[in-house]
């Protein structure tokens, strides 16, 4: 992996959360009509967060709705937020950087506040402590999609599987994300690996569609490898991979 400069083809994360502004958005959809990359890529990022998203919510309870209208009544309404005249403008690649982890955040916020009803009536502990585990993901995944230095490699699985890494030096991290995965079967799992000349050391577990932050040291990897496994994983891969994709040099 190597630093490089930030282009059209790093903001696919930001893209897909909502983060670019007008004039960024406009350029990245041009960019969308050219590059078919970038297109799977957003796709994949605006999948993912739906499905990061969904880790926390519950359906809310009968008569929330009712209960949410009849208060609405007695709640004072804030004035409006002018802002200060003379405030000096944010440069556009500040706000980029920051508005990634900012994006995650909010997704994570507006689902704990439509928890909030279903707290009170189920066990308050197990739902925050799912809410606490999406907030970690969410805030690791973030964290290496923000980082200026990151970087993404495509690749396609043995099984139909369309995968994504995206990986950071800075971070010593690397993000692996699967779309169009097919069900593993019982007392099956995929497992991650990282190949470190030709040693495969285990990287983590994925039995569905989603996003994972790959377990050990990425910066001293050649390739990323995905293996079906028995439950629980194994310390060596035990089947021959579906897919040994070569990391960012």
């Amino acid at each position: 992996m190597n630093h490089h400069t930030t282009d059209a083809h790093t903001l696919a994360a930001a893209y897909a959360l909502g983060a670019l502004d007008d004039d960024e958005r406009k350029d990245f959809d041009a960019h969308l009509q050219t590059c078919e990359a970038c297109r799977q890529e957003a796709a994949e990022f605006q999948a993912t967060t739906a499905r990061l998203a969904a880790a926390v919510a519950q359906p809310p309870p009968p008569g929330a709705k009712a209960q949410v209208m009849a208060a609405v009544d007695g709640v004072r309404q804030l004035p409006p937020r002018v802002p200060a005249a003379g405030a000096a403008p944010v440069l556009g690649g500040i706000l980029r950087r920051r508005a990634v982890s900012l994006a995650l955040a909010a997704t994570v916020a507006a689902v704990a506040l439509g928890g909030v009803a279903v707290w009170q009536t189920q066990n308050e502990q197990e739902l925050e402590q799912q809410a606490r585990q999406a907030q970690q993901q969410l805030d690791a995944v973030s964290a290496v999609l923000a980082a200026p230095d990151a970087q993404t490699v495509h690749g396609k699985a043995a099984n139909g599987a369309l995968t994504t890494v995206v990986s950071s030096e800075q971070r010593n991290q690397a993000v692996f994300t699967a779309a169009n995965l097919p069900a593993p079967g019982a007392g099956k799992t995929y497992q991650l690996w990282l190949d470190h000349d030709g040693t495969m050391l285990p990287a983590g577990l994925i039995d569905h569609d989603g996003t994972v932050i790959l377990a050990g040291n990425p910066a001293d990897a050649g390739a990323v490898g995905l293996t079906l496994e028995p439950d629980g994983g194994s310390p060596q891969p035990t089947t021959d991979p579906l897919l040994l994709m070569a990391l960012p040099a």
